[in-house]
């Protein structure tokens, strides 16, 4: 009798938490951007026009902070400049080391053309921001979806999951801001958001229908890997059905208003349940499929660190989401007070 020992090496993560945070807020930089500039051009008593300071606020926070990730995401983030100095157009990351600049400039002008109420620069930075947000919809999503060696990256459907989880996050932390801005105060404005969410769940919910039902018929890759998992390990079938009870709660929520828009405990729920959801898609995706060898059988064991390029960078990036939030409220709280006390008497 002959045994043999297999022997499984040490790999590093190719794409560590830091990837998870920069997908995650500049998807939702994505979404705010097109709130934002659809605000812009709507009638000024809509509620899609009432609801730009919050598509502004949360459009500033995420532009601001999604490069940060992406450079510490870099492992040598000094190194950036190697992008621009060995240019490669074939590469989705070279290409979004150019889209990136592009979209935050673009998002950054629109902020400050807001600040100053200049509605001709808005409407004029709205167009371009457009167009800017879908080429970083698109970059992001094929910078993953073209790796072969992976099936469940490999797929259509991986570049639409994300656009629209990451839109929907876009949603939740827009209910969110409701409660500092003064501009959710208005209850057309929270159900017009609701309206969205529903949209974008109904969505997410159809996508995977199609995904299922065709992974089905034609037994594709992707489909067939994730059933392999789903069947052989306990971590991924409790991952799915987390994914379903969340996503099922989320929607329940959608379908009733009138059990959150008056109540500020289930609008704070919803939200971050939204973006919980969001979040949890890229973690899987990222961290997840990671775990899934190219070649051969298991899964390979990842313990997120504690340092930076684990839990405290996680914790990190939040924190300051949290402080350039803090910043532009305090903003916004002395520009309305230097308003009233020019305007009162």
């Amino acid at each position: 009798m002959q045994i043999i020992e297999l022997l499984t090496p040490h790999y590093d993560a190719a794409w560590l938490p830091w990837a998870v945070q920069y997908f995650f807020l500049v998807g939702m930089a994505t979404g705010a951007a097109i709130m934002a500039a659809w605000g812009v051009w709507s009638k000024p008593d809509s509620a899609v026009a009432k609801a730009l300071p919050l598509a502004i606020v949360l459009l500033f926070v995420t532009a601001a902070t999604a490069p940060v990730s992406l450079l510490a995401d870099l492992h040598q983030p000094a190194r950036f400049w190697h992008f621009y100095a060995h240019l490669t157009p074939w590469s989705w990351m070279s290409m979004g080391a150019i889209l990136l600049p592009i979209f935050v400039t673009l998002s950054l002008g629109l902020c400050v053309a807001w600040w100053f109420g200049s509605k001709r620069w808005m409407r004029i930075l709205a167009i371009p921001l457009l167009f800017s947000a879908a080429s970083i919809i698109v970059y992001t999503g094929s910078e993953i979806a073209v790796v072969r060696a992976r099936p469940l990256w490999n797929n259509p459907w991986v570049p639409v999951n994300l656009t629209l989880t990451a839109w929907l996050a876009a949603v939740g932390a827009s209910l969110l801001l409701t409660l500092w801005v003064p501009a959710g105060r208005d209850i057309a404005v929270r159900a017009w958001l609701g309206k969205l969410g529903l949209f974008l769940s109904l969505a997410l919910l159809a996508v995977a229908a199609v995904w299922v039902a065709s992974g089905h018929v034609m037994q594709t890759p992707s489909f067939l890997q994730a059933l392999e998992l789903y069947i052989n390990y306990p971590i991924w079938r409790l991952s799915i059905w987390l994914s379903v009870l969340l996503g099922g709660v989320v929607l329940a929520l959608w379908l009733r208003p009138g059990w959150w828009l008056d109540s500020r405990l289930m609008m704070v729920s919803l939200g971050i349940a939204a973006c919980a959801a969001a979040w949890g898609f890229r973690w899987a995706l990222f961290m997840g499929v990671q775990g899934v060898p190219k070649y051969g059988a298991g899964l390979y064991v990842y313990s997120i660190p504690l340092g930076g390029d684990g839990l405290m960078g996680i914790i990190g990036v939040f924190g300051l989401c949290v402080a350039v939030l803090t910043a532009v409220l305090w903003a916004l709280e002395y520009k309305e007070r230097a308003y009233n006390e020019r305007v009162l008497p």
